[in-house]
């Protein structure tokens, strides 16, 4: 199969997936193997609650991209462009408070460039993505294990290298 991530007809995207991750580098290289299957287009939807690792899920993606520097959450500015195999949009929609604020910010243009798009606080802009949006959810907190479900990814994606 080609195409972004998610592409697809839903039907033959695998879903969900469960994967239990004991600590924050077993979530990154979780993201980095999805990242190795992104291309342009991909949209990464993540939810879960404050602290849950959404932040840690992105940098994975963004070290899977060959992304160089450091990758924080993009709180007071939502939006952050790095530059990687692939450009990475990393949206934080925690301070959006409407549906039409998170549309002034452009991601529904965002989401259909050449880059990546991930997305925290996702389920705020629901109505917007697009069906090809590989759903990520993270349960836990503190030093506890994380339970991520991923929804819509392709075949393949969880496969070693």
């Amino acid at each position: 199969m080609s195409g972004p991530l998610g592409a697809a007809s839903p039907a033959a995207a695998r879903g969900p997936v469960t994967v239990s991750c004991p600590s924050a580098e077993a979530t990154r290289a979780l993201a980095a193997g999805l990242a190795r299957w992104a291309t342009p287009g991909a949209v990464v939807a993540l939810s879960g609650d404050l602290g849950a690792g959404k932040t840690c899920f992105i940098q994975g993606l963004a070290a899977g991209l060959g992304v160089e520097g450091p990758v924080t959450s993009p709180t007071f500015i939502m939006i952050a462009e790095h530059a990687g195999r692939l450009p990475l949009y990393h949206v934080d929609l925690y301070r959006t408070e409407s549906l039409e604020e998170i549309r002034g910010l452009g991601l529904e243009e965002l989401m259909d460039g050449p880059g990546i798009t991930a997305i925290e606080w996702a389920e705020k802009a629901e109505l917007l993505l697009p069906l090809r949006a590989v759903r990520v959810h993270i349960r836990g907190a503190g030093n506890e294990p994380r339970i991520v479900e991923i929804t819509g990814a392709l075949p393949g994606w969880l496969d070693p290298a």
